[in-house]
C-alpha cells in the first residue's frame, strides 16, 4: 500500500484522532502484492435464500479501501494487502479473475453456483474496480446462479448493481455495517456512516432487483464481552428487517490495526466462541439467515475459549450456519463455560479482559 493519506472524500468523516493513529500504524506495512494475482481464492459451502450452495470466494487485489487509506476502521487490516500505488488496471483485474477460475477448474468438479467477490475495500467503488471491469466481471459470471459483492453504502447505486442483475444473476450487496448502533460504529469501529445510510443502500439495491447481506462485528475494541454480545443480539434483529442474511464476524487481531496495538498491551481479548454460540442461539428465530465464520478460531489472536473445546464449538457453529438449528449448541459443553459466564457477569468498562 502506498503511503496512507486522507483525500477530499474522506475529510471530516470519522474521528480525526482515530484516523491519525491508524495512518501511522498502517504506514508500518512493508509487504508488496502482485496486481495480477488475487489476494485469496477458495471453495466452500454457503447457506443462501435458495439453499446450500457451493461457493467460489474471491478476494481481488485492488488499490485498497479509500476509507482505510485515510485511517479507517480500528480492527481492519485488509488494506495492508492492497497493491502499491492505489489503483489496478482492467487487464490486471481480469488476470486475477482468470486465476480464480483456474483455481475452481482444478479444485471443483463443477462450476460454483455462488460467487462471492470482495476487495480490501468496496467492490462498487469505481476507484477500486472501474465500471468497465465491473461489467466484464458481471459478464464472466453471468452463467452462475447468485453473486455477492461487498461495498460501503456510499457506492450502492442501482446502475452499478444493475450490471449483475441484468445478467439474470440473483445479486446480493454485502455491507459491512458492523453494528446497528451508531455510537458503537462511530466510537469503537471508527466507521463514518449511520444506520440510516445502510437503510438507504438497501433501498438502492432493492431498486436494482438485488438483496442485502449485512456484515456485523462481534466485540470491537472498547466494549466488554457482555456489552458486545448484547449489541449483536439487538443488531441482528434490527438488520433482519432489511437484509435476508446477517453474517456476524467475531473480531480477530489483524496486523497494522488499533486492535493489534491494544492486544499487544493487554487491553484486548478476542471474543469467546461461547459468545458466538450465545448470539446465534438467541437470534435463531430472527427473520433472516444468521451465520458466523470465526476466522482464526482457537488461536490467541482469534475468537477462542480455553483451547480444549474450541474445535468442537467451531464445528457446532458451522453446523448451525448450514442448518439454522440452535439445538446443535446443546451438544457441546466444557468447564470453561463457567469462566465465560463469570466474564460476562463481571467484566466492566474499557474492555480490560478478565481472562485470556
Amino acid at each position: 500500500m502506498s503511503k496512507p493519506s486522507p483525500e477530499v472524500y474522506e475529510q471530516g468523516r470519522g474521528m480525526d484522532a482515530h484516523n491519525q493513529v491508524m495512518r501511522g500504524i498502517r504506514a508500518e506495512k512493508e509487504k508488496h502484492y502482485d496486481p495480477h494475482e488475487p489476494t485469496r481464492v477458495w471453495l466452500d459451502e454457503d447457506n443462501t435464500p435458495d439453499g446450500i450452495r457451493q461457493s467460489l470466494t474471491i478476494i481481488l487485489n485492488t488499490g485498497g479501501c479509500r476509507w482505510a487509506r485515510a485511517g479507517g476502521c480500528t480492527m481492519c487490516g485488509y488494506v495492508a494487502e492492497s497493491v502499491e500505488g492505489g489503483s489496478v488496471s482492467h487487464e490486471a483485474l481480469m488476470d486475477q479473475i482468470e486465476a480464480c477460475l483456474k483455481h475452481e477448474r482444478e479444485n471443483a468438479d463443477e462450476k460454483s453456483p455462488l460467487i462471492k467477490i470482495y476487495t480490501s475495500g468496496s467492490f462498487l467503488d469505481e476507484r477500486e474496480v472501474g465500471a468497465h471491469s465491473r461489467a466484464a466481471i458481471a459478464e464472466t459470471f453471468g452463467d452462475r446462479e447468485r453473486i455477492v459483492v461487498e461495498s460501503l453504502p456510499d457506492f450502492v447505486e442501482a446502475e452499478r448493481v444493475g450490471d449483475f442483475t441484468e445478467q439474470g444473476l440473483a445479486t446480493d450487496v454485502a455491507v459491512g455495517l458492523e453494528t446497528a448502533t451508531d455510537r458503537v460504529r462511530r466510537d469503537c469501529v471508527n466507521k463514518y456512516f449511520d444506520f440510516a445510510d445502510f437503510v438507504e443502500a438497501s433501498e438502492a439495491a432493492e431498486a436494482a432487483g438485488a438483496g442485502i447481506k449485512a456484515y456485523l462485528l462481534l466485540k470491537p475494541p472498547f466494549l466488554s464481552e457482555s456489552e458486545a454480545v448484547d449489541d449483536m443480539k439487538r443488531s441482528i434483529r434490527r438488520c433482519a428487517e432489511y437484509a435476508h442474511t446477517v453474517s456476524m464476524n467475531p473480531t480477530n487481531v489483524q496486523r497494522y490495526t488499533m486492535v493489534d496495538e491494544l492486544y499487544f498491551r493487554g487491553g484486548y481479548r478476542p471474543p469467546w466462541l461461547w459468545s458466538v454460540a450465545d448470539v446465534l442461539e438467541s437470534t435463531a428465530d430472527a427473520d433472516a439467515i444468521v451465520v458466523s465464520d470465526p476466522v482464526g478460531h482457537g488461536s490467541d489472536r482469534g475468537p477462542h475459549n480455553c483451547g480444549e473445546c474450541d474445535d468442537r464449538v467451531q464445528r457446532a457453529i458451522k453446523d448451525f450456519d448450514l442448518r439454522q438449528d440452535p439445538s446443535v449448541f446443546e451438544q457441546v459443553s466444557c468447564e470453561c463455560e463457567a469462566t465465560w459466564g463469570a466474564v460476562m457477569e463481571r467484566e466492566k468498562g474499557y474492555n480490560m479482559p478478565l481472562a485470556r
